[in-house]
């Protein structure tokens, strides 16, 4: 029975992840349907929403339901704010859906930050708790302590900013009400995105609903190029470094040498970016078997030759997210606005939390006042400051969407002073128009630096285990032992070495062996397809690793 069960089950310890066998069956039985209703638009997107909840039951259990009151709720929501007739209606119908869609991504991700936070602060003895975990544990079975952990519905920050995008888009007249429920749950549902992104727009991906399905050759061997250098970027790469050098140098750095640290750190920077634009090439090709169409998550971000490029090729739709509803409507590089100083307030709050030290207060308030009278008295820097407080703001903003903590606020914050000091930078810079290829090297290589420096409090577990990093880095380098430590790692670094060259590759040369694969007649695609898969799970070191923004 228990065979006949697991299929329908959730288990918390076999979640339904891209990378792992049971996904792959899940999927052939949702083609199979599928190949007989497709024709039909209503029928099949009814479908598709419904295997998109079931495939969230099997990736986060009961928490279904949580995505199911976002989708009921901003759905109703459409309409109200499409239908009222004035303007007060409409802001207020909208900002019932951002507090309705806000409020239950606080409660759910950062209550028991919140509680604690509150606690420390004045005094008080109220319990702290995670209902998500209690809950989780409570239709899971799990025994996890619901005062130390957060357990957030997976994937709740992805369909909490699509449900977003939807109803600010129905405000802005952008999109209309979506007339079907199940039409608009497949929007915010689609499972090969669901848990991961990419952040689709409803202006976007919306009209695509009511299209006729299409699938030509040469879009079948475009997804399956895909999926199968998504699972090679994932499982070859991203996992073999983690397995073998990542997670053991940053679970206790101060056991590790400055040189173990280091590559260690670079090579976090390798595998986020595999393991994360792995899923996301694997979502698109899915979606194009399916016959729609999603948005290009990752340009070679390695390649930027900036901190502002950087973030025009990493994550594309969480980087054009916030800049569109966060961004711009703080005023963007034109000016600041009440929504720059509600930002702004909101991050000092976190910060006062986080230092638990009400004295905070009264400064900030002088912080805030103080820039308020110079950008509207002193108008020679008005504008240079009011565009840089949004670049931070909204960098800030990012890091705290990852998590309520000082690593992630300070991460943010690093990010945005290097946007603000690029945009700087280049007004003076006698190199910002030079194309001399050794230029272009150099810029690319300070900008990965520097990014990859960031990453040592997004990755790093405690503060004091980046102190540990610095530490180890300044005094215990490990350079009378380097030649035994590059021969005992020299697989990783080839591993390493050999994923940026593929990266550095020029588009034009990517886009060349790309294109042989999907002319290759379909025999010829499901022979290499076998041989790939064959040698990417024998070549399987240990047990498969959740991806990394899952958590997210």
């Amino acid at each position: 029975m228990d065979i006949l069960r697991h299929p329908f089950t959730f288990d918390q310890n076999h979640p339904l992840f891209l990378n792992t066998l049971d996904f792959w069956v899940f999927l052939f039985a949702v083609l199979f349907i599928y190949s007989f209703i497709y024709k039909t638009n209503i029928l099949r997107n009814a479908y598709l929403f419904l295997v998109s909840v079931f495939f969230y039951y099997k990736t986060g259990g009961f928490f279904f339901a949580v995505m199911l009151l976002s989708i009921v709720s901003n759905y109703l929501l459409g309409f109200a704010i499409h239908g009222a007739k004035k303007e007060l209606s409409r802001k207020l119908w909208l900002a019932c859906s951002i507090i309705l869609s806000l409020g239950i991504l606080l409660f759910f991700k950062y209550e028991l930050f919140l509680g604690r936070a509150i606690n420390q602060l004045f005094g008080t003895d109220i319990l702290a708790i995670s209902h998500a975990t209690k809950w989780s544990n409570l239709f899971h079975g799990t025994n996890v302590s619901i005062v130390d952990k957060a357990i957030p519905p997976v994937g709740i920050s992805f369909f909490t900013f699509q449900c977003l995008s939807y109803t600010i888009d129905v405000y802005r007249g952008h999109t209309r009400p979506v007339r079907w429920l199940t039409d608009f749950g497949f929007f915010v549902s689609f499972f090969p995105q669901l848990v991961m992104g990419p952040i689709i727009r409803a202006a976007d991906f919306i009209p695509q609903l009511y299209k006729k399905y299409s699938l030509s050759a040469r879009d079948f061997g475009l997804a399956a190029y895909l999926i199968l250098i998504g699972m090679t970027k994932k499982l070859m790469i991203g996992d073999y470094l983690a397995m073998h050098l990542i997670d053991d140098v940053f679970k206790a750095p101060g056991t590790h040498t400055g040189f173990e640290n280091i590559i260690a750190l670079f090579g976090y920077s390798v595998q986020v970016y595999c393991d994360f634009s792995g899923y996301t090439d694997m979502a698109i090709g899915l979606a194009l078997l399916l016959g729609f169409h999603l948005p290009k998550n990752f340009n070679s971000p390695y390649k930027a030759r900036s901190v502002g490029e950087f973030w025009k090729r990493w994550h594309i739709s969480l980087s054009s997210w916030l800049k569109d509803y966060l961004y711009i409507p703080m005023g963007g590089s034109r000016n600041s606005s009440y929504f720059t100083y509600i930002s702004l307030s909101v991050i000092l709050l976190f910060v006062v939390l986080l230092a638990n030290k009400l004295v905070l207060i009264p400064v900030f308030i002088l912080i805030i006042g103080t820039v308020w009278l110079i950008t509207r008295y002193v108008p020679s820097v008005k504008l240079s400051i009011s565009t840089n407080i949004n670049l931070m703001m909204t960098m800030l903003l990012g890091g705290l969407w990852h998590g309520s903590t000082w690593m992630f606020l300070v991460w943010g914050g690093l990010n945005g002073l290097g946007l603000v000091v690029y945009k700087m930078w280049k007004k003076i810079s006698p190199y910002e128009n030079k194309t001399h290829w050794a230029v272009n090297a150099w810029k690319v290589l300070l900008t990965f630096t520097f990014i990859t420096f960031t990453r040592i409090w997004f990755r790093g577990e405690t503060f004091d285990g980046t102190l540990q990093f610095f530490h180890q880095v300044r005094f215990f380098f490990g350079w009378d032992i380097l030649s035994e430590q590059l021969g005992y790692y020299w697989k990783e670094l080839v591993v390493m070495l050999v994923a940026m060259v593929i990266h550095w590759l020029p588009e034009s040369l990517k886009a060349r062996y790309r294109d042989w694969f999907i002319e290759r007649p379909l025999s010829q695609q499901i022979g290499i397809i076998t041989l790939a898969v064959l040698i990417i799970y024998q070549a399987l070191s240990g047990e498969m690793k959740p991806f990394i923004y899952f958590q997210f």
